[in-house]
């Protein structure tokens, strides 16, 4: 994904000093090809769609009245209602958040655990992605496994060749599950500074509730052991008790929560 410098620098100090990215890939992919804009400068920015915002100020500008300033900034340019995402919960942005009157109506876990040393064997139905082959059938299987999601599902071919273009993808860490000649499940990796994320989980509704959930984490587990990744992470709705149970009974355990804020 292609975003301007002093951003990109903005970005890299933000993650330094919080653990974690400021913005969504898809905020940042949306920005490349003009679907968002991106207001501020060095000292705050705003990436932001009709609807809906994200923003980071500089860690050495925080408590300075930036965000307060880029917040009113975005607010006069945007529609309502108005959702904003903060990645991290962090006192600072529940502070801004209520100051404008937003409510929380969602939140996103992160969870980590552990990668198991121990390699188990790959399901003989499980292999590498296929780029350009294999580009179809996962963009279907992913729309109809994330259906109510409102971004993972919506993915289209433009983003994901941009992510295909993105230094940490390997075709060999997005696994698909096959069935019949048919991609029914597939877990993708993004494995970057020494963390391998489980970019995204998807099973075929048709074949949900049949363990291959819990397969593909464990390959996937079994990828980032291979690759000799120690922790593994990934998000999950707040209140998806399913996955959350599958992804605890593989030893996650909380780490961060992003939490998306609406103004009416």
């Amino acid at each position: 994904m292609s975003v301007p410098e002093h951003l990109a620098a903005l970005i890299r100090r933000a993650r330094a000093a919080d653990g974690a990215p400021p913005f969504s890939d898809q905020a940042l992919v949306d920005l490349s090809f003009g679907r968002r804009r991106a207001i501020g400068d060095d000292s705050g920015t705003a990436i932001l769609s009709e609807v809906e915002f994200e923003l980071v100020v500089a860690p050495e500008r925080r408590r300075r009245g930036v965000g307060t300033a880029l917040t009113e900034r975005v607010l006069a340019e945007i529609s309502r209602p108005a959702l904003a995402w903060a990645h991290g919960d962090s006192p600072g942005s529940r502070a801004l958040a209520e100051r404008f009157g937003f409510e929380r109506v969602r939140m996103l876990l992160q969870l980590r655990a552990p990668v198991p040393p121990k390699r188990t064997a790959m399901a003989a139905e499980v292999r590498p992605f296929r780029p350009g082959a294999d580009d179809a059938a996962w963009l279907e299987l992913n729309a109809l496994a994330f259906a109510s999601h409102p971004e993972q599902g919506a993915l289209t071919q433009t983003d994901l060749d941009a992510r295909m273009a993105e230094p940490w993808f390997d075709p060999g860490s997005l696994l698909l599950l096959e069935r019949d000649g048919a991609v029914v499940a597939s877990c993708w990796l993004k494995v970057e500074d020494g963390i391998g994320e489980f970019y995204a989980v998807a099973v075929h509704p048709d074949a949900q509730g049949g363990g291959l959930g819990g397969a593909l984490v464990d390959a996937g587990l079994t990828r980032l052991a291979e690759l000799g990744i120690a922790t593994a992470s990934l998000y999950v709705e707040g209140d998806n008790e399913r996955a959350l149970g599958l992804y605890r009974s593989r030893d996650f355990t909380d780490h961060t929560v992003d939490v998306q804020w609406r103004l009416a």
